[in-house]
């Protein structure tokens, strides 16, 4: 199961923030801003005290009762994916994900880069896409 997705720009700044379940806790608008610039300092430093040199830095964070996926962009935007424990091989997924958010973000002419992202078209195509996956 898919809880929520998370969109960062290359700047650590949160630009999306989606729920897909109503199994979690609410958090202030000042707290997602909070998640997002502490996960991006943290990718950040990870991928600097690798002994991989040119590593990526976090792509997984896995706690008890949730897991916490991260796809990084060419770009540097990231694309935080947070599942259930049981949720395995989220790369098709996070494809897809992103090849939405390239049909209807990046393709907008409307859309300023690194901004938050507002597209009805994105938000109903995540939510059909999630729905899929969650059974919904």
């Amino acid at each position: 199961m898919i809880y929520s997705l998370y969109i960062i720009n290359k700047a650590g700044g949160l630009v999306y923030q989606k729920d897909f379940t109503n199994n979690l806790e609410k958090l202030s608008s000042n707290e997602y801003l909070v998640l997002a610039g502490t996960f991006h300092g943290v990718h950040a430093i990870t991928s600097k005290i690798s002994p991989v040199h040119n590593s990526s830095g976090v792509e997984m964070l896995e706690a008890g009762n949730f897991r916490l996926y991260c796809f990084q962009t060419l770009t540097g935007t990231k694309f935080l994916l947070l599942t259930s424990p049981q949720q395995s091989n989220v790369d098709p997924y996070m494809k897809k994900i992103y090849d939405i958010y390239s049909d209807f973000v990046m393709k907008n002419p409307f859309h300023t880069p690194e901004m938050p992202i507002r597209s009805d078209q994105f938000d109903q195509s995540l939510v059909k896409f999630i729905q899929t996956i969650n059974g919904s």
